[in-house]
């Protein structure tokens, strides 16, 4: 793993600058080129010999590509106070976002689609998910909190259930790898070690084709309604101001091939 990412936790406004910096792989000039400030002041800021202005550390930050949380993190550094509230989903502030998300769950059935939080905790899921999860043979994978990373790689999870297991693990292991570097967040980067390290089957050989695979990795399940295949799409919020929202995600999942629609509709 990148040295950024293990790099002891950040302390001075400037800590946290130099760190998010290295992990975005820019030097103090292309960042500075890219926020429009002068290098001699990025410097500063980066030193403790400046203390760079409200408007500044969100600039930055922006450039930079800061989560919501990480941002709140360094305008607390700078010295100013949090902007982004972070509520828990079920506060009667976020109704309209629950309704929503209850609303695109409820729309993509029959076929199964789920929501997440940023650790990829279950969070919620439509009615056509359960009867993809028969495989799992350890309960307490089910469990809340429901990790669903770790319920689908598990051996005692959906692994002996995946037909293209070596292929799919690749694929979810190489996106946790991104998320890791995007939000350098120690919970997902455990996470992936975790899963790295239950047992890793050889590389699938390519299964039979159909016009998605050309497209996407499919998601090859065996299930009570027999081999299902899917692709995968994920929804987040465009443009959220809290941080719960900022971190949600919804995947929803549809048919690879023609077996599958005719499966998941009943016919």
């Amino acid at each position: 793993m990148d040295d950024a990412l293990l790099a002891p936790a950040p302390h001075s406004f400037g800590d946290h600058l130099r760190l998010w910096r290295r992990r975005r792989r820019l030097s103090q000039l292309d960042l500075a080129l890219d926020a429009e400030v002068s290098q001699k002041h990025l410097s500063f800021c980066e030193s403790g010999r400046a203390r760079p202005s409200r408007e500044m550390v969100l600039r930055l930050a922006e450039h930079l590509a800061v989560p919501l949380r990480e941002r709140n993190a360094l305008l607390l550094a700078a010295g100013y106070a949090p902007l982004y509230p972070e509520r828990r989903l079920d506060d009667p502030s976020l109704a309209a976002a629950r309704e929503a998300v209850a609303r695109v769950l409820e729309g993509h059935e029959p076929y199964p689609a789920l929501a997440v939080d940023r650790h990829w905790t279950l969070l919620a899921m439509n009615a056509a998910v359960p009867a993809l999860l028969a495989g799992v043979r350890e309960a307490r994978l089910m469990e809340p909190p429901v990790n669903v990373l770790r319920l689908s790689l598990h051996p005692g999870g959906l692994a002996p259930a995946i037909v293209n297991l070596g292929d799919w693990r690749t694929h979810i292991l190489e996106r946790l790898a991104r998320q890791v570097e995007t939000t350098a967040d120690p919970t997902l980067a455990a996470l992936a070690e975790e899963i790295a390290a239950y047992p890793a089957p050889p590389s699938d050989a390519p299964g039979p084709g159909s016009p998605a695979a050309a497209i996407a990795l499919p998601l090859r399940l065996r299930t009570p309604l027999g081999e299902l295949a899917f692709v995968s799409t994920v929804t987040v919020f465009g443009t959220p101001v809290d941080v719960t929202l900022s971190e949600l995600a919804i995947e929803a999942f549809f048919p690879a091939d023609a077996a599958t629609k005719r499966a998941l509709m009943g016919r």
